[in-house]
């Protein structure tokens, strides 16, 4: 990072900025406590379950598609504005729900979702246009760092709005809530500005008269060529193990704070304190991956990821309230110390890999197992804990998805560029 960042470079790192503001505010902290408000304690989980379960799945069936169709000239800035403008103006639009409205309020929901998700994947792919293979990780990782801190911002506004919201002049906290939803998207589209205005793509196919037809061509003479992308396709297998740890131990982390009797107060402070510590973290696995590659990096990330997994196993056993509070704390940095690190590197050392001209396609693999890594990790946790009896044993099996990962990687080559 000797060289100063392009203005390409800068504003595709400001749109991790921009957009990472929504995935706490509206995935992970305070829409779900509302929408809680909203749907009955029968239908809650199964409607929340549900709207993410098919929005994903509409991502993960489009991924491929979409991504190939975006190969061709100017078509993936088209893609990425149409998602993004879904995203913002569903997430805007959660503001209006009434009380009550628990289905539109899933419904507008999974419709960002489908937007955040479809914008990040033509996001990812304009990696190899705006820099370098020998810059890609530590702009990879500069995104995902910026990311965690732009998040901050509007979540701890939106949560200080929410708890004490007499100081606002609000008569409840339900006009807290709406409100943080305003701030989120407009912070959202403010930030995202640069992106659309400096970011152009630069490898691309020529036009096609049949597009879709050729798309699906396309995707099956990349299948059938397999030997040809062989590195990549390990390496796909290796992320789809790995990331799929990552994210269970992401999901698993309430649950198990509940289990030993960590408060909510601790939980959201905790929660914020991931994001804070992740900026540097991010930043330092880019900057030691100029020294020691990338792929050594996800390893020591999986390595850390192991540990967080033994710890997570020890803690229930631990009748200390105090030695368990202190221990989930040490589980949370260890988190925040590899979760942007192992995603900033996966998405650049891909990046590196795959052709420029067919970035969109393939990001749009990488994409399906992002968003099909929701189901494995919980299946065998569950699975786990109902033979044996004991969570912390559904816990341990993630160790599995760990190292089935490393062994993957172990037989990927370093970064190779194909061009």
């Amino acid at each position: 990072m000797a060289r100063k960042k392009s203005k390409e470079e800068f504003s595709w790192i400001l749109y991790d900025w921009a957009n990472s503001a929504y995935s706490i505010v509206i995935t992970t902290a305070i829409f779900p406590l509302f929408y809680k408000s909203l749907a009955s304690e029968e239908i809650y989980v199964t409607s929340w379950a549900f709207g993410n379960s098919i929005a994903s799945a509409v991502v993960a069936c489009l991924a491929p598609i979409l991504g190939t169709i975006a190969d061709y000239k100017d078509r993936k800035k088209r893609f990425f504005t149409i998602f993004f403008g879904l995203g913002v103006a569903s997430t805007l639009s959660l503001s209006l729900v009434g009380d009550g409205q628990w289905l539109l309020a899933i419904s507008v929901y999974a419709l960002s979702v489908i937007g955040f998700a479809g914008a990040n994947l033509f996001y990812d792919a304009f990696l190899v246009d705006v820099t370098t293979g020998d810059r890609m990780d530590s702009i990879s990782s500069l995104g995902f760092g910026w990311g965690y801190i732009g998040s901050t911002i509007p979540f701890i506004i939106g949560l200080v709005m929410v708890l004490k919201y007499e100081w606002f002049g609000f008569e409840n906290s339900g006009t807290a809530v709406r409100l943080s939803f305003v701030i989120t998207g407009l912070w959202w589209l403010v930030f995202a500005v640069p992106m659309l205005r400096n970011v152009r793509q630069k490898h691309y196919l020529e036009p096609s008269n049949t597009p879709i037809s050729d798309s699906f061509k396309r995707i099956a003479s990349t299948l059938k060529d397999i030997k040809k992308y062989r590195n990549i396709f390990i390496f796909l297998g290796a992320y789809f193990f790995y990331i799929e740890g990552v994210n269970t131990i992401i999901r698993m982390a309430t649950p198990i704070a509940v289990t030993v009797g960590i408060g909510q107060t601790t939980l959201l402070i905790v929660l914020l304190a991931i994001q804070i510590v992740a900026f540097p973290c991010a930043l330092v696995y880019g900057k030691l991956a100029a020294l020691w590659t990338g792929r050594r990096m996800i390893f020591i990330g999986i390595f850390i990821y192991c540990g967080v997994v033994l710890l997570a196993f020890l803690l229930p056993s631990v009748e200390s309230k105090s030695t368990q509070t202190a221990m989930f704390w040490a589980l949370a940095m260890l988190v925040a110390s590899s979760q942007g690190g192992i995603q900033a590197l996966s998405r650049s050392y891909f990046g590196k890999a795959v052709p420029n001209h067919k970035s969109s396609e393939f990001f749009g693999f990488y994409n399906i197992l992002g968003k099909f890594s929701a189901i494995f990790g919980p299946f065998l946790v569950g699975t786990f804990t109902y033979f044996t009896g004991e969570e912390r044993y559904g816990i341990l099996s993630v160790l599995v998805l760990f190292l089935a990962g490393g062994v993957l990687l172990s037989r990927t080559k370093k970064e190779v560029r194909l061009e």
